[in-house]
C-alpha cells in the first residue's frame, strides 16, 4: 500500500512539471513567433553618411555606414560608382575601432553627379549583406 502511495505521488508530480513544462514551452513559441527578428536577426543597414537619395551641396569625403549588429569589418567592402558605373575607389574599408558596428572608406575629390555606394559585409553571425543606394552631388553653379 505504501509503495501504490508512493507510486501515485511520483506520477502525480511528474505529470505536473510536464504541464508546467508544456506551457513554458508554448510560452516561448509564441514569443518567438511574434518576434522572430530577434531571434533570427541578421545585419542590416541603419545609417548611412551620405545618405541615401542625399542631395548635396558639397562633396562628402568619405563613406561611412552603421548597421545593428557588428560586422567583419575585414570582409567588408565598400565601392563608389560614377553615372557611367565606373569604380571611383579601389580602398579597403577600415572599422572605427570603438564601433564595431560601422565602417567607413575615405573617397577621393568628387564633382557633381549621381553616385552609387555598392556594399556588402559579413556579420558575426555569418550572414552577408550585399546591397547599394544612390546619392547625388549637385553641380556648383558660381555666377561669373
Amino acid at each position: 500500500m505504501i509503495k501504490n502511495n508512493y507510486f501515485k505521488f511520483i506520477t502525480l508530480k511528474l505529470a505536473a512539471m510536464v504541464k508546467i513544462s508544456t506551457v513554458i514551452l508554448g510560452f516561448g513559441l509564441v514569443i518567438l513567433m511574434l518576434h522572430p527578428d530577434t531571434v533570427f536577426a541578421h545585419a542590416e543597414l541603419v545609417k548611412a553618411e551620405p545618405a541615401r537619395r542625399a542631395a548635396l551641396t558639397t562633396p562628402p569625403k568619405q563613406i561611412r555606414l552603421w548597421f545593428n549588429e557588428e560586422i567583419e569589418a575585414d570582409y567588408a567592402s565598400i565601392s563608389l560608382l560614377d553615372a557611367d558605373n565606373k569604380v571611383l575607389t579601389e580602398e579597403k574599408p577600415m572599422a572605427y575601432p570603438d564601433d564595431p558596428k560601422s565602417v567607413y572608406l575615405d573617397l577621393p575629390e568628387l564633382v557633381g553627379g549621381r553616385y552609387t555606394v555598392k556594399f556588402r559585409v559579413l556579420s558575426v553571425d555569418g550572414h552577408v549583406l550585399d546591397s547599394e543606394y544612390k546619392f547625388t552631388v549637385r553641380e556648383n553653379k558660381t555666377a561669373e
